[in-house]
């Protein structure tokens, strides 16, 4: 066996209800002072209520910072980090989907005023100290709340990682309840980049790929492929939602140490110049780029199929890749999602900006089990158009 690290989130606190407890976790471990990293579609919804008033009966200041985006820009990743040294906090908090707490991370980095977002974008380029953070996810998806791992759009479109262990939190907090009001389209696109994140973690090239890596990826989809649709049609379905976020939890752990490949690199032009939601945009590619890495691969994607699909145990190992990739995109559709690049308005015409976009991420594609070079790239776009 090859010699690997795994990281992970030091504390992870999980349960239903367990946001009650925000207030006496952030009073011992963020300080008496913090910032709350969210989105203005949490605070319109009143979801973060709840744990506001735990910190304020904890005795403890809280400045808000509502202005996350999806796709964060550079310009919010700075505005929250200024209110941050503006206010003095001692710790932070992000609070909502990935976006949020990808914002929250590098708040707590860059409130310290010793390094410059332009100067950390890539691998092991951030080195700390930070600010003691803690991360609340409201979606079961990104995983971004045990990887170390923030994404910020850089200029219109193109998307670049910033990847450091400093960026892991303190402390995950995961609470089911506060995923019961997203909308089933958000539930079904975010499931589904759950399911990705597992899957190419499985696969990936990276000479960390690890055993506890794979373990956790094969557990996140039984978790998800079992209660994705049950978590689609009710919302407050209990015990479907407590594995939609453990699922999206063991993926995110999976994959920021065994890193996602070609899905990803593949999707983020998509949302970039589109601005369609990242899990779909997953979600649109997926099957195309799982069929070209099929040549290489194929037998660890026969592994993995019967944890999402327990029914294709039955189906002859030779066949079973195949057999994943269909069922794969049976679920798509079945949960909602749109199948096709043109359902979301990309015209043909543009795949080849697309492929030439997709090119620049390095960080990922070097972690694909198939070279894909740009002219693949193009191919997967067309088939999936």
């Amino acid at each position: 066996m090859h010699p690997f690290t795994f990281s992970t989130a030091k504390t992870v606190v999980f349960g239903a209800g367990s946001i009650a407890q925000i207030g006496d976790i952030a009073r011992d471990q963020l300080g008496a002072r913090v910032i709350l990293v969210t989105d203005r579609g949490i605070v319109d919804a009143k979801l973060h209520e709840g744990a506001l008033a735990s910190l304020v009966a904890a005795g403890i200041a809280v400045t808000l910072f509502d202005g996350v985006t999806a796709d964060p820009p550079e310009k919010v990743v700075l505005a929250a980090a200024e209110q941050a040294r503006r206010e003095g906090v001692q710790g932070v908090i992000g609070f909502g989907g990935g976006s949020s707490m990808d914002v929250a991370k590098l708040v707590a980095l860059l409130a310290r005023g010793e390094e410059e977002l332009s100067s950390i974008y890539g691998i092991g380029q951030a080195k700390g100290p930070r600010l003691p953070l803690m991360l609340v996810p409201t979606t079961a998806g990104t995983g971004s709340e045990v990887t170390p791992i923030s994404i910020v759009t850089t200029g219109e479109a193109e998307k670049k990682g910033v990847v450091s262990p400093v960026l892991l939190p303190d402390i995950a907090l995961l609470d089911p309840e506060l995923t019961y009001a997203l909308p089933h389209h958000v539930t079904a696109a975010t499931g589904i980049d759950a399911m990705v994140h597992a899957i190419e973690a499985y696969t990936s090239a990276s000479a960390n790929n690890n055993p506890v890596s794979r373990l956790l990826a094969k557990e996140a989809l039984r978790l998800l492929g079992g209660d994705i649709r049950s978590a689609v049609r009710e919302g407050t379905h209990v015990e479907a939602r407590a594995n939609m976020l453990l699922g999206a939890m063991f993926a995110g752990q999976a994959f920021a140490n065994s890193p996602v490949a070609a899905v990803h690199a593949l999707a983020y032009p998509v949302g970039g110049h589109y601005h369609v939601p990242h899990g779909l945009s997953n979600a649109l590619v997926l099957p195309h780029v799982l069929r070209f890495n099929a040549e290489t691969c194929g037998r660890a994607y026969a592994e993995i199929a019967p944890c999402a699909f327990p029914w294709l145990a039955e189906v002859p190992v030779a066949r079973r890749a195949e057999a994943f990739v269909e069922a794969l995109t049976h679920l798509c559709e079945e949960v909602g999602l749109a199948q096709r690049l043109r359902d979301v308005g990309i015209p043909r015409e543009d795949l080849a900006r697309l492929a030439h976009d997709a090119m620049k991420q390095t960080r990922l594609l070097v972690n694909n089990p198939r070279p894909l070079s740009e002219a693949d790239a193009l191919s997967i776009y067309e088939a999936a158009w």
